[in-house]
């Protein structure tokens, strides 16, 4: 089973389902807009990423700035929060298989979890 975190309206998660649609996997969507990720979801999510938050924030998102997310004394704590409250800040897709998981970003980076 492999999970897709979706946002319908990015094309590149779009184009990422797409490929996993293709590949005839057995899928769950999740539309973590209309469902939020909670923090326990987002902490495992980021271990399988092999990332640290402030590697999956999307800097170019207004929640990001209008919160000052980008200054230096802003915590991991403080950016997984900011995530959980604003879903949007959340890059896009992440595709999870087991305990691994990638952002689709290029969306042929789902391949390597197929």
């Amino acid at each position: 089973m492999i999970t897709i975190y979706h946002n319908p309206r990015c094309s590149k998660s779009r184009q990422a389902l797409d490929i996993l649609q293709s590949a005839n996997v057995e899928l769950n969507i999740v539309l973590y807009l209309e469902t939020p990720i909670d923090k326990p979801t987002l902490s495992s999510l980021l271990a399988k990423l092999n990332m640290a938050p402030k590697e999956i924030i999307r800097r170019s998102e207004s929640q990001f700035k209008d919160n000052h997310l980008g200054e230096k004394d802003v915590t991991e704590a403080q950016l997984i929060d900011a995530m959980i409250k604003y879903p949007k800040l959340i890059e896009r897709p992440i595709v999870v298989s087991g305990d691994r998981a990638v952002i689709g970003r290029p969306p042929e980076n789902v391949r390597e979890i197929m």
